[in-house]
């Protein structure tokens, strides 16, 4: 169970506006790179969050999705080194039993993975100590966090006050219930 996303997503019956994204892409090979944000100038972005499953992954796999190749060679050239990192809600947390899961993407991807207590979107704090530590964003206002989903990914975003980039479909469009819910919420609040 995600206790942060069940306890922060309260902030958005008073503040729906939260789980909003920056930039909306369809799907991870719609990403642009390097990433610009509408109306912040090109250089903005010097560190790049990667949610992992139903991003660039298919849910549960330990691999760029085929289709994606391409994107990730791109987007590793543009965010070198602790620039990207992967942050999970499965990888690299305590469910990963001795960071498993966190190695195993390591070693295949060539990316860090955070290895964090608290899962997203409750995270931020180590997220940020991690690009500080490596010098590589000043603050959360030079960090792009690319995921799936609104109510973890976005919400943090926009909790750090970093920028959110939504990949909308995903590798698969989900249809759980609270994808749906993320999607009509999404409608009904993007034009705020």
């Amino acid at each position: 169970m995600n206790v942060s996303a069940t306890l922060n997503v309260f902030r958005l019956f008073s503040n729906p506006e939260l789980c909003l994204p920056h930039l909306v892409v369809p799907t991870f090979a719609h990403l642009p790179v390097p990433i610009i944000i509408p109306g912040q100038k090109p250089d903005t972005i010097k560190a790049v969050v990667l949610d992992k499953d139903n991003c660039f992954a298919k849910a549960h796999d330990d691999k760029v999705w085929p289709e994606y190749k391409e994107k990730w060679d791109s987007l590793r050239k543009a965010y070198p080194g602790a620039s990207l990192l992967i942050v999970s809600n499965s990888a690299g947390t305590n469910d990963d039993i001795g960071h498993r899961q966190a190695k195993i993407l390591e070693e295949r991807l060539g990316v860090s993975v955070l290895k964090h207590s608290t899962k997203k979107p409750g995270c931020n704090k180590e997220i940020m100590d991690y690009f500080i530590k490596n010098k590589v964003a000043d603050g959360p206002h030079q960090v792009a966090i690319v995921g799936d989903r609104l109510f973890t990914d976005m919400l943090m975003a926009n909790m750090m006050g970093s920028w959110g980039v939504w990949v909308s479909k995903g590798v698969v469009l989900s249809n759980s219930l609270i994808c749906q819910i993320e999607r009509k919420t999404y409608e009904h609040y993007k034009t705020i």
